[in-house]
């Protein structure tokens, strides 16, 4: 992306590092909490930075990411020669999982008081590899140095804090929470930016009247023939912002909000949804 391109409001954001901060918005939040009664900001293919309209999903590294208040990232990765490489479809990332776990432990060590959420899937594969899940276990026991979540159920925030919470898509092992226990409204292939609105909004509404117990994951991102990814956050996002600001001040659970190019208010508006937690403004 050209500098001159580069375009920032408070729902969408293409620039390379935020505006704003929230690095430690969760030590305002009471240990009890089950993750899932708590509203999350998350990126959706964290790590895609590189590659055409099509493929880039996010313009900050994941440090900014993770200073910015988000704490869902979504992990794409294919196993090559015994090392999980991250990609988005057939576009090599130029980082692998090791780099996402180190940075994301660096984070929570600097903030011990935070957890990050951290969806792993391998990345279309033809055939999924047997290999792939006793490949993650073996990362997650030596290089996620005692402060990863594998069990299966959904921690509270006090168990949680300083780790980073695996949700899993494996067929034959549980090595995190299970990602098909969740709700999750994830309708990436668009075909109308409006249609793409409503289900975002719907999901967003069940997340606030539905099981508090049960975690929602909302995709507001997504792709198609006649769109991409940035154009869609341009569309998407500023509806989200509004939606989500019209019940500023009171407490509401959305879930965890998944994005493309979020925006710093946008950040903000999701992170202080939880009101009855006293988060607030004072980590900005």
């Amino acid at each position: 992306m050209e500098t001159e391109n580069q375009e920032q409001t408070e729902a969408f954001n293409n620039t390379p590092w935020p505006t704003v901060t929230l690095p430690d918005w969760m030590s305002g939040l009471p240990d009890h909490l089950l993750l899932s009664r708590v509203s999350i900001p998350g990126t959706h293919d964290s790590m895609s930075l590189l590659g055409d309209l099509k493929i880039c999903c996010q313009s900050w590294p994941l440090e900014a990411q993770l200073a910015a208040g988000i704490r869902f990232l979504d992990i794409r990765c294919k196993l090559e020669g015994g090392h999980f490489l991250i990609y988005h479809v057939n576009t090599f990332q130029e980082a692998d999982f090791s780099e996402v776990l180190n940075k994301t432990m660096s984070f929570l060590r600097e903030h011990p008081q935070e957890t990050v959420l951290m969806r792993v899937k391998e990345e279309l594969p033809v055939i999924p590899k047997e290999d792939f899940a006793p490949r993650l276990r073996q990362y997650l026991d030596e290089e996620g140095q005692g402060c990863v979540w594998t069990k299966e159920a959904i921690p509270t925030l006090g168990q949680a804090r300083g780790k980073v919470v695996i949700l899993e898509e494996l067929e034959k092992e549980v090595l995190g929470v299970p990602y098909e226990e969740l709700s999750v409204g994830d309708a990436w292939h668009v075909f109308s930016a409006e249609h793409k609105w409503d289900q975002v909004k719907e999901h967003l509404n069940a997340a606030a009247n539905g099981d508090q117990a049960v975690m929602h994951l909302t995709y507001c991102s997504g792709n198609g023939l006649f769109t991409n990814p940035e154009e869609l956050a341009k569309y998407i996002n500023p509806r989200c912002y509004e939606h989500l600001r019209a019940q500023a001040g009171e407490v509401v659970r959305w879930g965890v909000v998944i994005m493309d190019f979020p925006g710093t208010g946008l950040i903000c508006t999701i992170v202080e949804s939880n009101l009855e937690m006293g988060t607030g403004h004072t980590n900005t």
